[in-house]
């Protein structure tokens, strides 16, 4: 089944809305899936077939890069992969470390050659670069990777010049932008339609008190957003790690002592702020002299998913303006509440 034919089906079947933005981008998309499909020349005389370009879809949030992903993925017939881009850097950084035990001075080698071994395709969701670390070892990788004939799809919330943007030492990450450009078919995905915001319209995205109501209302709403799949996330920080028990396509899962609990500062909530564009945070208690540090690390959590305009979904033992009612930090405690009034307005992140 052609690309085409794969996303009109979904349209008849009504689980589709047709979108011309998305309707413009399903030609580079079967272009991918029957190259891949093609049979490999055969005889002694035959001649290696040219490289096929891979495909860098980008766009903002909820605009069906993911879905459209589903979609070649479904369709093409060859050894292929599909993982979210900080996954499959959490599996880079665990191959390089065996392969270092092992003795390997060049960690990078043996990785990209057992996963070309492997893989013919590999689809990646939403590419972003946060990690010094990350930034030095994908150029390497991806090289290698184009040069065993591997057909590289990802989608991102951002085009590849913005890659890594402002980062330490960014110009030693500027050749990768480049091969990525060079080997890959970049495609803006500019549909007008957020379908992730227009899935929440009308949702209650704030629930008190903490009680089984409002648990079972945000399992719905989790599983309405991640479609029942989840895998947790990690994030490097400064040497750090930062766990999102519960991910997927954008989508966060989380209770409070799980980001407020530990000893997190602004870098982590800036780069979690910067991963993901939905936050469901569970079992946010009342606030208080008590559990100050905590508190204080909930502002700074809820600054930067303000700034980044992300969407926030939670469960409070209490109001905004009744969470934080005693204690040091009362006062500074009034803006956040003013936030997080904000943040459940309808629209909030467009």
């Amino acid at each position: 089944m052609t690309l085409q034919d794969a996303y009109q089906s979904a349209v008849a079947a009504g689980t589709l809305k047709e979108d011309a933005a998305q309707l413009a981008v399903l030609p580079e998309l079967e272009r991918v899936r029957a190259a891949l499909g093609a049979p490999a020349p055969r005889g002694f005389f035959r001649k290696a077939p040219p490289p096929i370009p891979g495909l860098y879809v980008w766009g903002g949030v909820g605009r069906g890069k993911s879905m459209l992903m589903d979609l070649l993925f479904a369709q093409v017939d060859a050894p292929k992969q599909r993982r979210h881009f900080h996954a499959f850097m959490q599996w880079i950084h665990a191959e390089m470390a065996e392969a270092r035990a092992k003795g390997v001075d060049d960690a990078i080698a043996p990785v990209a050659a057992k996963l070309a071994k492997e893989v013919r395709f590999l689809a990646f969701d939403e590419m972003q670069i946060t990690d010094i670390t990350d930034a030095m070892i994908v150029g390497r990788l991806f090289e290698a990777l184009f040069a065993a004939g591997v057909v590289v799809v990802t989608t991102s919330n951002r085009p590849p010049d913005d890659l890594y943007k402002n980062g330490l030492n960014r110009q030693l990450f500027l050749p990768f932008i480049d091969l990525l450009k060079e080997r890959m078919v970049v495609h803006e995905l500019s549909s007008p339609t957020d379908y992730r915001q227009d899935r929440l319209a009308g949702t209650t995205s704030y629930f008190t008190p903490i009680d089984a109501d409002a648990r079972a209302a945000i399992a719905d709403i989790w599983t309405q957003l991640s479609n029942g799949q989840s895998a947790p996330l990690v994030l490097h920080v400064k040497g750090r790690e930062v766990v999102l028990p519960h991910y997927h396509n954008g989508v966060a899962r989380a209770k409070f002592f799980d980001l407020c609990g530990k000893p997190l500062g602004a870098a982590d909530y800036l780069t979690l702020a910067d991963a993901v564009r939905v936050l469901i945070l569970e079992d946010i208690p009342a606030l208080s002299r008590s559990n100050f540090n905590e508190a204080k690390r909930f502002v700074t959590l809820i600054d930067a998913l303000y700034e980044a305009k992300v969407r926030l979904i939670a469960s409070a033992a209490a109001a905004p303006e009744m969470l934080y009612m005693e204690g040091e930090g009362t006062f500074e405690f009034e803006r956040t509440a003013s936030r997080l009034r904000e943040m459940q307005s309808d629209g909030w992140g467009q």
